[in-house]
């Protein structure tokens, strides 16, 4: 086991200024909330460690800034992604509608190989507020978007009560690993085992 690689999971999370992307991260990453953050500038990212079948991974979580005029720094930020996370404020029906631009938007700058079947995950968040009676976007209305656009996952949280945050980053996590190439998969000890092979059937010790 000890051979294996660690592997990186780059995930990255887009949705309108505002709608809880930093704070979903902070409590997830440092179960942590806090009413005081300041408009994410270009990106940001926080790492975690996470095990999964045995196997450990870092999950490295950007959260790009949802104002327009940052926009233009995404690129590099996109490229090498294994999942990107849209979010959208239950309670505000623009950055529900907005999720479509953002799903073009990272498509467009990431260039995944295979863009039809890319892992996209939507969290609906902010659900607590006002106990619910301010939301706009019905889980019907978000649940419908996420089937026409190939059966996305879709999450209810609330980053200030911590609600489902967990679950929504374990199934991010798992549809990032999903879409790390095979190769990235590879035992060093199976090189061993060759090297033993040619060495019982040449005798040299190259």
């Amino acid at each position: 086991m000890a051979s294996r690689r660690r592997m990186l999971l780059k995930v990255i999370i887009l949705g309108d200024s505002g709608v809880g992307k930093t704070s979903l991260m902070n409590q997830y990453v440092n179960r942590k909330f806090s009413n005081q953050y300041k408009a994410t500038i270009g990106a940001d990212f926080l790492t975690k460690e996470i095990q999964f079948e045995d196997r450990l991974f870092t999950l490295q979580i950007w959260d790009t800034a949802g104002q327009e005029r940052f926009q233009s720094l995404g690129v590099a930020f996109y490229r090498g992604a294994d999942c990107c996370v849209l979010v959208h404020d239950v309670n505000v029906m623009k950055s529900f509608e907005s999720l479509n631009n953002w799903r073009e938007e990272f498509l467009i700058q990431a260039s995944p190989s295979d863009p039809e079947n890319f892992p996209f995950v939507v969290l609906g968040n902010k659900i607590d507020v006002d106990g619910g009676n301010s939301r706009v976007v019905s889980e019907k209305k978000a649940k419908a978007w996420c089937a026409s656009k190939g059966n996305i996952p879709y999450f209810e949280t609330s980053a200030k009560e911590g609600f489902n945050v967990e679950a929504a980053f374990e199934c991010i996590a798992k549809n990032a690993l999903k879409n790390e190439p095979e190769e990235e998969m590879y035992i060093p000890d199976t090189i061993d085992v060759a090297r033993e092979r040619q060495q019982k059937s040449s005798g040299c010790e190259c």
